[in-house]
């Protein structure tokens, strides 16, 4: 199960999603159509299979972060640099999902939607959580709203995939996200 996955996540990021085929699956694994099918019922479940643990994973890092009695820098480091390396260690599939629009898929995949909207929006509530913990023990000074910080952080993480490639990086995905949080910290931070 887990070679079908690995195959699965080359075929999606080389022909996006909706061109995916579980034909072109077992092609990349050099095994009949006929094979994959005794694991999986359709390319929706594996991509909806895959993606949702490393949500999930994601989520849960996030949680524990936002929940120790670390400072709120601390845990806005941890948060950055930790969702950074997730996202290295899982790539392509995280930027595959990033692309793709959780509003549009099909009614058999609602329910699976709705779950995976709903631990992204837990995600971006923890961490504005702690941009709100900052803003109220002083630490950093109010640049703009706790969610645009945070839907900021996201994005500079998100953006990640139009360049790194972790491969082909002179940089490792950890110093990535230790760079983008020096970056963001160094303007969240308050002078006092």
């Amino acid at each position: 199960r887990r070679e079908i996955a690995d195959a699965a996540v080359r075929v999606f990021d080389r022909l996006g999603f909706q061109r995916a085929t579980i034909s072109a699956v077992a092609q990349e694994m050099g095994v009949d159509r006929s094979t994959l099918y005794y694991y999986i019922a359709s390319k929706e479940e594996l991509f909806d299979e895959v993606v949702r643990t490393v949500v999930e994973r994601n989520l849960d890092l996030v949680r524990r972060i936002s929940s120790s009695r670390v400072h709120p820098r601390r845990k806005l480091r941890d948060m950055i640099v930790s969702l950074m390396v997730s996202y290295g260690e899982h790539y392509p599939l995280f930027y595959i999902y990033i692309r793709e629009n959780l509003s549009h898929v099909s009614d058999a995949r609602s329910d699976w939607s709705r779950e995976m909207r709903s631990m992204n929006r837990e995600t971006t509530e923890a961490m504005i959580a702690v941009i709100e913990e900052g803003f109220a023990d002083g630490s950093f000074r109010r640049v703009g709203t706790a969610q645009v910080v945070a839907y900021g952080i996201f994005g500079i993480i998100g953006w990640t995939h139009r360049w790194f490639r972790p491969q082909e990086s002179a940089v490792s995905a950890e110093e990535i996200g230790q760079t983008y949080a020096e970056m963001i910290l160094s303007g969240l931070e308050s002078p006092y």
